[in-house]
């Protein structure tokens, strides 16, 4: 699922695929449920291609958005607008303890929970589907 959902850079919300063309695609914003073109040249960024950096590894942006709607019974996350960055910090410890504390910053923290909440509003919280599609490429790779 989050394959389709889609950032483009300087546009508010997240965007849903609705068709690909050869220079441009259709999206339609989670927001307001309106379609419109995005071109190449446009930074676009699949929420299935972002991950989180760790004192270990990168984890899949998937694997995060499990834990908060774990975390939250798969409720929004109620936050102030204006939440300082140490409670930005204190909160996602709870949901990544590992996560590097130098590259994720504190807009980082919170662009990720405002998605969340912005997917649960839609009711795109299956976040666990795409995992089992991408283990079933790896094994048909592997053979």
């Amino acid at each position: 699922m989050l394959k389709e959902i889609l950032s483009i850079s300087g546009k508010p919300g997240l965007f849903k695929l609705i068709l690909q063309g050869k220079n441009m695609f259709i999206a339609e914003s989670l927001l307001d449920h309106k379609r419109g073109p995005v071109y190449m040249r446009d930074k676009v960024i699949s929420l299935g291609d972002i991950s989180i950096y760790t004192s270990e590894e990168e984890v899949p942006l998937a694997t995060v958005l499990s834990s908060i709607k774990e975390k939250e019974n798969g409720n929004a996350i109620e936050f102030d607008k204006s939440i300082t960055p140490d409670a930005l910090k204190t909160y996602f410890e709870t949901i990544l303890p590992q996560f590097d504390r130098e590259r994720v910053y504190p807009s980082d923290i919170k662009k990720i929970m405002t998605w969340y909440n912005l997917l649960v509003q839609e009711g795109l919280t299956d976040f666990s589907i795409e995992k089992a599609e991408d283990n079933a490429k790896e094994e048909a790779k592997a053979e």
